[in-house]
């Protein structure tokens, strides 16, 4: 199983987290940096622990203060083995920490850095569906939706082909509409993640998220779709390795 979105660099313990995620039958990890700083920890990871790949990007949020520089580096960082994607970036209408012209600015700028990169783009979009899908109209490469929770967006997403990654709130007692919007992904574009340390999935709900988790998102959306937990655990790692490029 791999758990294809976590922030290892945010956890009080990496290694011990990755151990322990081991243990429970996640065999990769893919850690996610949403600055510069986070960039350089999460590829500091990804050399020490063998199971752990990057994901390098700038977060909408950071958005409102990002220079030029920021930018160059994440691009000089993107060549390095352990680098899988470009994100996670995108458009963030919730919260409103950054500017939406801001925002939008940086997000058209990463999505070029991925198509010149020849990598996989990771999107956050929160209240923003339709400024999403028209920024990556012109994106002609891979597109993973992360912590899917706009189910209005998923239409599209299908047509487009994008795939679409699950993580713990989707095994919330509340999260109804996307356990339906789970049984209509197809199998090969189904992807699960844990966004740890946030949305710990309900059996564990109320304490920090770690890797080891994503198998209980696993088993929800088993049981959401009518699938066999190993036989969806298995499909989930073949669509990641295809999605990004993994040996």
């Amino acid at each position: 199983m791999i758990d294809t979105h976590a922030h290892l660099d945010a956890l009080d313990d990496p290694a011990a987290a990755i151990a322990r995620a081991r243990q429970a039958g996640v065999g990769r990890i893919l850690t996610v940096g949403t600055t510069v700083e986070g960039c350089r920890a999460a590829l500091g990871l990804a050399e020490q622990h063998e199971s752990v790949s990057a994901i390098l990007g700038l977060h909408p949020h950071e958005s409102g203060s990002v220079e030029d520089d920021a930018v160059r580096e994440l691009l000089s960082h993107l060549s390095h083995p352990c680098a899988v994607a470009v994100g996670e970036t995108g458009l963030d209408y919730f919260r409103d920490y950054a500017p939406r012209d801001a925002q939008r600015r940086l997000f058209d700028r990463l999505l070029g850095v991925a198509a010149d990169a020849g990598k996989p783009v990771v999107v956050h979009t929160r209240a923003a569906d339709e400024d999403t899908l028209d920024a990556l109209s012109g994106f002609a490469g891979t597109v993973v939706l992360h912590c899917f929770s706009s189910t209005e967006l998923l239409p599209a997403a299908l047509e487009r082909g994008y795939y679409v990654s699950f993580a713990g709130n989707v095994t919330y007692p509340n999260a109804s509409e996307l356990r339906l919007a789970a049984t209509q992904v197809p199998a090969e574009r189904l992807l699960a993640e844990t966004d740890c340390p946030y949305l710990a999935p309900q059996p564990v709900r109320g304490r920090p998220n770690e890797p080891a988790n994503v198998m209980h998102t696993l088993a929800g959306l088993a049981a959401a779709r009518g699938d066999d937990p190993g036989e969806l655990a298995g499909q989930i790692e073949s669509n990641a390795r295809v999605a990004f490029q993994l040996p």
